[in-house]
Formats: C-alpha cells, sequence, structure tokens
C-alpha cells in the first residue's frame, strides 16, 4: 500500500515565473501533506527565494536546459517511488494526493495515475471548453472502470488524441523504464511518452475528479507551440502510430480544432 511518504512533488521551475509561489502554495495546502522538492535548470534569485521561504530543498540540474531532460532531472531527484512533476504554472487543488493515493492503492501494479482538470484563464478557473470536453469524452471507458490494465485498452485511449492531462500524472518510477522522456519532441512529448507506457505492463489509473488546474496564458510553452504549428507537426507523428497516413491527416486535422481552445 502507497502512503504519502512514498509520494514526491517536484516542482519543475523554470526563468521567473509569476506563478511559482502559487503552485508552491497549492502544494504545501494538500490535506495529505507529501514530499516537495523544486529542481531547476535555471537557478535564480527568484526561485530560490521561494524555496527558502517554504523551506523546501533545491535542486539544480546539470546539463542543457530542455522539457525531456528537466522532467527527467526532476524525477531523478525524488526518492520516492511516486512522482508528481508540478508545473509552475499550475495549481493543485487541496485533495490531489488523498485521491491519488486512493486510486493507486485500487491496483497492485499502477504505472501511472491522472485526474481530470480544469483550467485557470486570467486567474478564473474555467471547467468548460471544447477541448477539456473532447478529452472527457476519450475518458468515458476509463471513467467506468478506473483503470486499464491491459495492453490493448491503454493503447486505445491514445489513438484519438492525448486525453492525459501532462501535470495531473503521478509516475510509479519502480516499475517505469528510465529515462521516462525522450527528447525527439518539443510538445507531444507526454503523448509519445504515454503510447511507449501503453506496450508495458502496469495499470492506467484514473480519476474523474478535477483535481489540479492547467494555466493557460501567453507565455506558456502550450500557447507558443500551438501558435507555431509544432504541436500540430507532433501530433500528426503520433496519430501515425496508430493509424495509416490518410485517416491520421483527418484525425489530425479536426483534433487542431480542439487544441485552439488553448489558445489566448
Amino acid at each position: 500500500m502507497f502512503t504519502s511518504d512514498d509520494h514526491t512533488f517536484v516542482v519543475c521551475a523554470y526563468g521567473e515565473s509569476p506563478y511559482l509561489g502559487e503552485c508552491v502554495s497549492s502544494l504545501m495546502s494538500q490535506t495529505v501533506r507529501s514530499n516537495i522538492i523544486i529542481s531547476t535548470s535555471t537557478p535564480n534569485n527568484h526561485i530560490q527565494s521561494i524555496a527558502k521561504k517554504n523551506g523546501l530543498p533545491l535542486f539544480i540540474n546539470s546539463g542543457k536546459p530542455g522539457i525531456a531532460h528537466d522532467w527527467n532531472c526532476a524525477v531523478e531527484h525524488a526518492e520516492t517511488s511516486l512522482v508528481t512533476i508540478a508545473h509552475q504554472d499550475d495549481v493543485y487543488l487541496p485533495e490531489y494526493t488523498k485521491k491519488m493515493l486512493e486510486c493507486a492503492n485500487l491496483v497492485s501494479d499502477m504505472s501511472i495515475f491522472f485526474s481530470d482538470y480544469g483550467e485557470l484563464r486570467n486567474d478564473e478557473p474555467v471547467d468548460d471548453t471544447p477541448l477539456l470536453n473532447f478529452k472527457r469524452f476519450l475518458l468515458r471507458g476509463i471513467k467506468k472502470k478506473g483503470y486499464f490494465a491491459s495492453r490493448r485498452e491503454k493503447h486505445r485511449l491514445l489513438s484519438f488524441g492525448s486525453p492525459i492531462c501532462c501535470p495531473s500524472v503521478t509516475y510509479n518510477s519502480s516499475i517505469l523504464p528510465t529515462p521516462l522522456f525522450l527528447d525527439d519532441m518539443k510538445c507531444s512529448l507526454d503523448w509519445e511518452t504515454w503510447e511507449r507506457f501503453s506496450r508495458l505492463d502496469g495499470s492506467f489509473v484514473y480519476s474523474a475528479s478535477i483535481l489540479m488546474r492547467h494555466r493557460i496564458h501567453e507565455g506558456s510553452e502550450t500557447t507558443a507551440s500551438i501558435k507555431d504549428e509544432t504541436r500540430s507537426r507532433e501530433d500528426l507523428e503520433m496519430f501515425l502510430k496508430f493509424w495509416p497516413k490518410p485517416l491520421a491527416r483527418v484525425l489530425n486535422y479536426f483534433y487542431s480544432f480542439s487544441m485552439r481552445s488553448n489558445d489566448v
């Protein structure tokens, strides 16, 4: 049975995000407290002051900064089997850790846990957008059961798009391969990761409760990747892992429309 001692939030801090303090505060306010550390490839006074203020260990990554590199370093810094990579602009609702542990203990072989999520736009919660509703539609099967154990179920879950919200995910690093993330993609690397994990032993476990909020703002990596069409190109690469090229192109065309609700 997993307990809070088996879990670590690793806050991935980069630059001087004005939202970092709010993210850390949401982790400190969990109804079930677990470990919290901060990991960064760009050490500066802003990040150091927030770490010091909250009494949190701060780890400095070596090597060239990059999304996959930074996320892999974050997981390596944790000393627990369960790791949640907390994105610095997002916030986690007070019940996240409690619900995650409850769901993780429903099965004996959880590889990842993830939850439903909402958005923050202009500091206001938003739970109803085309993208959120589309993802919930894709998750209707796993919602009924609470988890998918078979490789076929897990792979099918991902075949019409990526319904898994990356910052909502907790990884069971004790049964997953390393490195978790590959650096061949900039934006869809999380979808690529879930697809690799779907081929391995281990259950995908899901909570239909909204347990975190993803902030949509002009400076986010997601917004930038949509505007320069990196997202669309990489999403097509992912669809080609599931479907013949003509069908993959059609699916990617319609998928891009739902992704535009992530724009600001």
